[in-house]
């Protein structure tokens, strides 16, 4: 009778570690070896197809240098030293990121990283101190291109933080990386509240009562319709490419420009185009009391 007792769930299934050191008993030779041995896993069903991608992952991070996943220098979403707590919370509240660099005159004098959460105080009135960015923000980790990812993981975790600016071989800010960059190298695409899929994402975002973010993308007659105006959409298509023309190069972030009263500015753009603007539209009581 005992003998038609199934044996149990823990007797029957190995644990997952004790099938995939019965499948490195070959003790593989190369990094190709291995590879073969974790699909092999993955046929078996010892491991499933998201394990066996993660620990790819984690064999592709090793032959990685900081180079290969940082945002570049062009994509870099900075704050200045001397903004506002207005065009701070601007830029936050535009992009949702948590942390920024905070430059000097350019983005190869970094003066430190902004953590959002440090502006709240200020933006909601709770401090009544005269507000100082250079109070706020916290030491930037500096780190070489060249730094493997590896050990840049390592510090990360050992050392508690989570964003580094990256520097060239003599000293340049070429860009930024951070710890979620080195997660999704292994876990692939990390996603939370605040990531939109772009097809889904409002083209315009009221940040106060003149001022709203928008897509530099959006068509020159959908903003015609959502802000009253006549802009002629003859010769571009776009917001940004209308935008584009009146600097008459491609701006950096932070660069203004006023066009028939309306104020646009940079919030984000890369080496080829403009990204995300923000629109600041003429304050009709202003206008009233000037006239």
């Amino acid at each position: 009778m005992s003998d038609d007792i199934p044996p149990s769930t823990s007797a029957q299934k190995k644990s997952w570690l004790e099938k995939v050191s019965q499948l490195f008993q070959g003790d593989p030779q190369s990094r190709d070896d291995l590879v073969e041995v974790i699909h092999d896993a993955e046929l078996r069903e010892v491991i499933s197809e998201d394990t066996r991608e993660m620990i790819k992952g984690v064999l592709e991070v090793s032959d990685l240098r900081v180079r290969d996943i940082m945002i570049p220098r062009a994509q870099i979403v900075a704050l200045q030293i001397d903004d506002s707590v207005t065009e701070l919370l601007s830029t936050v509240i535009g992009t949702s990121h948590s942390r920024f660099p905070v430059i000097n005159e350019d983005k190869d004098h970094i003066e430190g990283i902004l953590l959002a959460k440090d502006l709240l105080p200020y933006g909601f009135k709770n401090n009544d101190e005269p507000f100082s960015l250079g109070q706020v923000i916290r030491p930037a980790v500096v780190v070489p291109e060249s730094k493997r990812v590896e050990v840049l993981l390592k510090e990360f975790r050992s050392q508690r933080y989570h964003m580094a600016i990256v520097v060239d071989e003599y000293g340049g800010v070429s860009g930024l990386v951070t710890i979620e960059d080195i997660l999704e190298e292994i876990v692939g695409e990390i996603e939370d509240e605040f990531d939109h899929d772009s097809s889904e994402e409002t083209e315009v975002r009221k940040v106060s009562s003149f001022v709203y973010m928008i897509k530099a993308l959006m068509p020159i007659e959908d903003f015609n319709n959502a802000f009253n105006t006549q802009f002629s959409d003859e010769e571009f298509d776009t917001v940004g490419g209308l935008v584009s023309h009146a600097f008459g190069h491609l701006p950096e972030r932070n660069e203004k420009v006023i066009i028939d009263d309306i104020e646009f500015t940079v919030i984000n753009a890369d080496t080829r185009r403009l990204l995300q603007l923000r629109v600041k539209l003429p304050d009709p009581n202003t206008e009233e009391k000037s006239a």
